[in-house]
């Protein structure tokens, strides 16, 4: 098979609920991602936080490109690839810090902090002044845009604005962007490279509440409070299932008694409490009461392709893919601005136990992950469809939350669903206008049982 051959419509349905294992293995699907989604979508580069002063900078990758993300002398924010147009060598090997320029190692041309090629080495002796540097610049990213400090980019021009992308996502996003002070990322990032496909990742935190009792059982009985219930599957936490246009979605388990749920332990978790129940009326003010409430809960979502996050673990993520069978997660901590400094780092070993490089359900999740990826290597299993079916048919809109919302509880695989639905589209559609149609038609559909209830 080559890329010219993937039959993209004959690998997932057009729902998204059943899928060929060659998805996870082939490398011209791969390498079709590559193209299709990477080098469209609107990926996550970092937040501002990490840009304070003109001239930091920091490295990153969107897809499999390597790219520089730099605050300029002027204070915007540019993006651009880390790749010296004369040989193609690294520009910059640092993964962050703060600079005047960018000078390749190898000949020694002059990058300045937004790309532009500004000095060539014996630019008059050997190239006779007859390099244009105008024309040989660091190629920069399209468009770039920062939702509410997180700065997110693509590479295709043609790509909706970031707000239209975020869709009925940003409305969700708020309940922890837009509190008083908003959010930011303690970082650097922690780094770790697993040995599985991207996707499984991201479906993984679409909102699998699924697996937590089961996967996670030992951690989550060492963790208790209010995890330890769910050990063996034996409860479906109370909550929602959330799917938007472009892919986004995320599953929240709600505790029905108004507690602050969260799996930070002792200290941290009394101060964690502590700030939550304080931030109550004010966020409940900015807010309303249905986005307060999810500022309380705990939730796993993914921003489509490769962003995912933990409300109340508090870690942000990042899926860098490395080929059809590995990947590097990138691992922030995730808290709110108004936090004291204490609590900040109190919170960042709190979300290192559970998801930082030995956290104990990161290596829950990569040892199935790679499980899930491996195990479609052989020739019959390849052949064995996969199935995404848990809560079809109890799809639903809710008066209080923009989007498609399941709200019997947070099992299920609606968001998953959605996300390899717009997988297939964004693979098999030329253009954002067919990727357009398709979701306004998704829009539609959902609207057209808009008065049907959210189930009880």
């Amino acid at each position: 098979m080559s890329k010219e051959t993937v039959d993209i419509a004959a690998l997932v349905s057009e729902d998204g609920s059943v899928q060929d294992r060659r998805i996870y293995w082939d490398r011209d699907v791969y390498d079709l991602e590559l193209e299709r989604i990477f080098a469209r979508c609107w990926l996550f580069l970092g937040h501002e936080n990490a840009l304070e002063k003109p001239g930091d900078f920091f490295t990153t990758f969107m897809g499999q490109d390597r790219v520089i993300v730099s605050r300029g002398k002027d204070g915007k924010i540019n993006a651009f690839t880390n790749s010296c147009r004369h040989r193609g060598n690294l520009l910059c090997a640092a993964d962050s810090g703060n600079a005047r320029s960018f000078v390749c190692n190898y000949h020694g041309w002059v990058y300045g902090l937004d790309g532009s090629l500004v000095d060539v080495p014996l630019e008059s002796e050997a190239y006779y002044n007859k390099i244009d540097k105008s024309q040989w610049g660091a190629r920069r990213v399209a468009q770039l845009e920062s939702y509410r400090g997180f700065i997110f980019a693509t590479f295709d021009p043609q790509a909706p604005p970031l707000t239209e992308y975020l869709g009925d996502m940003a409305w969700h996003l708020d309940c922890f962007m837009d509190v008083p002070g908003g959010a930011e990322l303690l970082g650097p990032p922690i780094k770790v490279r697993v040995k599985a496909n991207w996707k499984l990742f991201a479906e993984n935190f679409a909102g699998d509440w699924y697996h937590v009792g089961w996967t996670h059982g030992g951690g989550a009985t060492a963790i208790g409070n209010p995890f330890d219930v769910v050990v063996g599957n034996g409860l479906c936490l109370p909550g929602y299932q959330f799917a938007s246009s472009f892919g986004h979605g995320y599953a929240a388990a709600v505790p029905p008694d108004g507690s602050i749920p969260s799996m930070h332990q002792r200290d941290t978790k009394r101060l964690y409490d502590e700030y939550m129940q304080a931030r109550r009326p004010a966020v409940r003010d900015k807010l309303g009461p249905e986005r307060s409430t999810l500022h309380d809960a705990i939730w796993d979502a993914t921003i489509f392709p490769t962003c995912s996050f933990l409300r109340g673990i508090d870690t942000w993520k990042v899926w860098q893919p490395r080929g059809p069978h590995e990947l590097d997660i990138w691992t922030w901590v995730l808290v709110e601005r108004d936090m004291s400094p204490e609590l900040k780092q109190m919170i960042r070993h709190s979300s290192e136990l559970t998801f930082g490089a030995a956290g104990i359900f990161e290596g829950d999740d990569g040892e199935n992950m790679e499980g899930c990826t491996w195990g479609g290597e052989g020739f019959i299993t390849r052949q064995e469809p996969l199935y995404l079916g848990m809560g079809q048919g109890k799809e639903s809109r809710s008066d209080g939350h923009p989007g498609t919302v399941h709200a019997d509880h947070a099992c299920g695989e609606i968001p998953q669903r959605n996300l390899m639905r717009f997988w297939r589209t964004m693979m098999l559609a030329k253009s954002w206008d067919e990727v357009r149609a398709q979701e306004s038609e998704l829009v539609s559909r959902r609207e057209r049982f808009a008065t049907r209830p959210a189930a009880a």
